[in-house]
């Protein structure tokens, strides 16, 4: 397979699963404060905050006036942002158009007809009473082009690298919404005076992750920092978790790497020692330090990501 159109699976793969993420996190959270128990969960400055700081460099300022449909916008349709759920989908069907001659028909077409009605969005509508059917439809659209993934292609290299990318994306975005609700966990707990390790933001970041019913079957327990992180992080059984997209990527990595002798430096070494990392450590690791236990995570996936750029993906 050439680099060019191993690059152009991987990010296809990347961008359909970021583009779920964020418009998952937009929804929850957006919906979620509605009915929050505080008066702070409640406040939309507080929420898209929160947003802003998932896609963004934002620094959170308290005397900062956000203007909601602003925000909205840019979150969403606005083409002038790169992260954007609009760009996330056109760049997913440009990739798929750089390797249209190697997926199936229904995989692009399926592709091709979500960008169309992502163009086709009314601004005014979206901002005034259409953003909870815009997130909904991204969900359930990227939902089913997973699944025509999994149930168009052969299980082979192309697989194996759309795979790499929509995992290692996932991965990437876990982390980034655990590092976000736990800085919303401390805010809430300055202001209000609520105790980080039992913050409604917990179950919130269940709830954004689509993890949240999986959770309480699990422990049957109200979601707590404690549980929460160790099933989002260090369960290998929650498709969510950063443990399960680790075997994930060690499982598709194995089938682009046939070498059997093994290279310390090469990324199937890395991902496979970051992968024994988790599987033995526990939540006690974690809460030693739970901001420096999630950057390590994405330390160690950005280590994997210039692993696999230059084995696979320069050109």
């Amino acid at each position: 397979m050439l680099s060019r159109v191993a690059d152009n699976l991987f990010w296809m793969g990347r961008y359909l699963e970021r583009s779920e993420h964020l418009s998952r996190y937009i929804n929850v959270n957006y919906f979620s404060s509605l009915d929050a128990p505080n008066e702070l969960s409640q406040s939309r400055q507080f929420v898209f905050q929160s947003m802003l700081a998932l896609v963004s460099d934002y620094t959170r300022q308290s005397d900062k006036d956000i203007v909601e449909s602003e925000v909205l916008y840019d979150l969403c349709l606005n083409k002038e942002k790169v992260y954007s759920i609009y760009n996330n989908v056109s760049n997913a069907r440009k990739n798929a158009s750089g390797v249209r001659d190697i997926i199936s028909t229904e995989l692009y077409e399926s592709i091709n007809s979500f960008y169309h009605r992502i163009t086709n969005y009314s601004k005014e509508n979206l901002v005034n009473y259409d953003l909870y059917s815009f997130t909904t439809e991204v969900i359930n659209t990227t939902g089913v082009l997973r699944e025509k993934i999994q149930g168009s292609l052969i299980n082979n290299d192309v697989y194996a690298v759309i795979m790499l990318g929509v995992y290692i994306e996932r991965a990437y975005q876990i982390s980034n919404i655990i590092t976000c609700k736990y800085v919303d966990a401390q805010v809430a707990k300055t202001s209000h005076g609520n105790a980080v390790d039992t913050s409604y933001e917990w179950s919130t970041l269940l709830k954004s992750v689509q993890s949240y019913d999986m959770m309480r079957s699990y422990y049957r327990k109200t979601p707590s920092e404690l549980n929460t992180l160790e099933f989002l992080i260090l369960n290998p059984d929650c498709p969510r978790s950063i443990t399960n997209s680790l075997i994930e990527i060690n499982k598709h990595i194995k089938t682009l790497n046939s070498c059997a002798e093994k290279n310390p430096e090469s990324a199937e070494f890395y991902i496979g020692k970051t992968l024994s990392e988790y599987q033995y450590k526990t939540i006690d690791d974690i809460e030693k330090n739970i901001g420096e236990a999630v950057n390590n995570i994405s330390d160690s996936l950005n280590i994997i990501q210039e692993k696999l750029n230059t084995e696979f993906f320069n050109y």
